[in-house]
């Protein structure tokens, strides 16, 4: 049997909230997959397996069964909007996350809406899929779901046909007539839901309205759609990330509505960018490194001084000293990019000698170098380091001072007790990462 994260209970006012636990790193993510769900069961599917390990590979990641489905209390009524949004808010304490990025997908967004609204300091991001400001039609917003479909697909769950499907050829056409997902899908039904629950909150799809709320929402927002999916109206998508102040509309190949099915890795390409800008594929391999950019200050100025040609030269022979200390400290040089260089190093400890040893020979060659280091997960494309633990190592290092090696606190606390000093240089927000960083210059 596949692994299943451990399943943990948290208490939203007289409810039990079931959540999970995955990934870790600098990104706190809120992931809510919408409508109905079952936190085991999600596991079992190879496809949503994938969609939760890709969040994942981005940062630290809470899923929960919101009230009323999977894990969590079973309550008669359906639960309230301002109950969904309590539960999200319990679910980030129990975890210890004080502001995130919130994923929701088809009514599980406008519950990500709500939060960011009436708690912006909680929410850094918004990610939604499939879904509208408003399920009400009327003359400024003429889009919604076919209400009459809906209701007899409530009343056919209702009447005897819940873990059946009935859903899916709606919801995801390209895989209706495969008898894997379609198995996964019957038994993830009849696990997540009871009939009359399930079909309350298929209804409550179509009597949504958060069009009042979108101009209170003051972070980036990544609204996704696939073109194919005729259950939710692309227009009204679309309206919706026009209307959210920092909005930005992606659309995708694909019919299927859950975020889980279909081109996974085409998906998450949009919200790995989104979050920490890069673009992985799901490919490549993973590893912890500590990275290292090095600078040469005032660049610009010195050829202006010593002129094209002399400036060649002093280049050359600071790219050969340079890469014979790569050499010499076991490092594998990534990129040059100008007068700069990105190396990785197995160990910290090695980083910052090479950090150190390039501060010298540099001055001693008439030029000043900045130089920032961080350790962190990357992504190993060929012969390229992808992921945010290398846009970390180049803002630290764009913090630096000039002829001065800085670091991250999680280089400095993987080396407590080391050869090597350190001072604070005080917490810094740094361009595109989530957070403020804790900043330390090397004093040998």
């Amino acid at each position: 049997m596949a692994f299943v994260p451990e399943v943990r209970f948290t208490r939203s006012g007289t409810a039990d909230i079931a959540y999970q636990i995955v990934g870790e790193g600098p990104v706190e993510i809120v992931l809510m997959i919408g409508w109905v769900s079952h936190l085991e069961m999600l596991w079992e599917l190879p496809e949503a397996r994938r969609f939760i390990e890709r969040f994942s590979s981005i940062g630290r990641v809470a899923l929960f069964d919101k009230r009323g489905t999977g894990l969590s209390d079973r309550p008669s009524q359906e639960p309230t909007g301002a109950e969904l949004a309590q539960d999200v808010l319990a679910v980030m304490d129990a975890a210890g996350i004080q502001s995130a990025a919130l994923v929701g997908w088809v009514d599980a967004a406008t519950v990500a809406i709500e939060v960011a609204a009436f708690h912006p300091d909680r929410v850094d991001a918004l990610i939604l899929g499939e879904t509208l400001a408003t399920t009400v039609p009327d003359e400024a917003h003429p889009w919604g779901p076919n209400e009459v479909i809906i209701e007899k697909a409530a009343d056919a769950i209702e009447n005897g046909s819940w873990g059946q499907a009935v859903l899916l050829p709606m919801i995801a056409p390209s895989v209706e007539a495969d008898d894997r997902v379609r198995n996964w899908f019957m038994r993830m039904e009849r696990m997540a839901a009871t009939p009359s629950m399930a079909a309350n909150l298929l209804r409550r799809t179509i009597s949504t309205d958060v069009r009042e709320l979108l101009d209170s929402v003051s972070v980036p927002a990544l609204v996704l759609h696939r073109s194919e999916a005729s259950f939710v109206p692309t227009a009204g998508v679309r309206w919706l990330a026009e209307h959210l102040p920092q909005g930005r509309y992606v659309e995708l190949a694909g019919d299927e509505v859950p975020g889980y099915l279909g081109d996974v890795d085409a998906l998450m390409d949009e919200i790995e960018e989104f979050l920490v800008g890069t673009r992985t594929g799901g490919g490549g391999s993973r590893r912890v490194l500590t990275v290292v950019f090095s600078d040469i200050v005032g660049s610009t100025e010195r050829v202006a001084a010593v002129g094209d040609r002399r400036w060649r030269d002093l280049l050359e022979d600071h790219r050969r000293e340079a890469r014979r200390l790569i050499a010499r400290h076991g490092g594998t040089e990534i990129d040059t990019a100008g007068d700069g260089f990105l190396v990785s190093f197995e160990s910290p400890s090695a980083a910052l000698r090479f950090g150190l040893a390039l501060q010298e020979v540099t001055r001693q060659g008439g030029l000043e170098v900045r130089v920032g280091v961080h350790s962190g997960e990357v992504v190993v494309h060929d012969a390229d380091l992808v992921g945010l633990a290398v846009h970390l190592g180049a803002r630290v290092a764009s913090q630096a001072a000039p002829g001065e090696v800085w670091v991250s606190q999680t280089v400095k606390e993987l080396l407590i007790g080391s050869e090597f000093r350190f001072s604070g240089r005080g917490r810094h927000a740094l361009k595109g990462v989530p957070g403020e960083w804790e900043l330390f210059r090397v004093d040998r």
